[in-house]
């Protein structure tokens, strides 16, 4: 599965979503699951924000090598899902390529959605996604220009939605799968304390294990 996520200049919240799906792809071994992001607004060729590198490093992953990209058509054509950090730019993705409509989400929607439909599939995903309209906001807030604490706030929001959604989007596909650190696997952080993948939702699934991670160092202090 190929993730694209999109923010507004693709330094702070979308290269912490991708470079965090990077590293629990690595840790695990999911050599089917690929990231990149990509800003409607972006600040081309900028590495990311230095406190969204340190964010990412405090999450296990690796900012390096990393330039912002505007977003284009062909970056949306090729992702099996796109997951937009706000409401608006999820409509811009919409509006831009309305091809995608059935595949593009906010992070924050398409794991509501998962958490309550029990949906675990991108399919099922768009199909619960009118029944289970939200009158509100689905939005994680841009921290550009806040301290290191806004920071650090946005990747934990970010890893309790994204890491458990994508764990439970690849148990689906691979239900023989085990999903636990690889062997030899290391992570830049200190020890890190278990989150779970969401529960089951309305629907049954039952071919989903229940299994405990260890991606986040801060995510799941909440979360557990």
């Amino acid at each position: 599965m190929h993730v694209l996520f999109v923010c507004s200049g693709n330094v702070c919240r979308s290269v912490i979503a991708e470079r965090l799906t990077l590293a629990v792809a690595a840790e695990h071994g999911l050599q089917e699951l690929s990231a990149e992001s990509a800003g409607v607004r972006a600040l081309v060729g900028f590495p990311a924000e230095p406190l969204a590198a340190q964010t990412i490093a405090g999450l296990g992953g690796d900012a390096s090598d990393f330039k912002a990209r505007r977003l284009k058509p062909e970056m949306v054509h090729r992702a099996d899902l796109v997951l937009t950090m706000t409401e608006k730019i999820r409509d811009q993705v919409r509006e831009q390529t309305p091809e995608a409509l059935a595949r593009t989400f906010t992070l924050l929607e398409a794991y509501r959605i998962a958490k309550v439909s029990g949906a675990r599939t991108v399919v099922g995903l768009h199909a619960a996604r009118d029944d289970l309209a939200y009158v509100g906001r689905e939005n994680i807030s841009d921290p550009v220009g806040l301290k290191a604490q806004q920071f650090c706030e946005v990747g934990d929001r970010i890893a309790e939605a994204l890491v458990p959604l994508l764990l439970a989007l690849h148990a689906h596909q691979h239900p023989e799968a085990t999903i636990q650190p690889r062997a030899g696997a290391t992570t830049t952080g200190a020890t890190r304390p278990a989150l779970l993948v969401l529960p089951g939702g309305r629907v049954d699934t039952g071919e989903l294990p229940k299994r405990s991670v260890e991606p986040i160092r801060h995510a799941a202090e909440s979360a557990g």
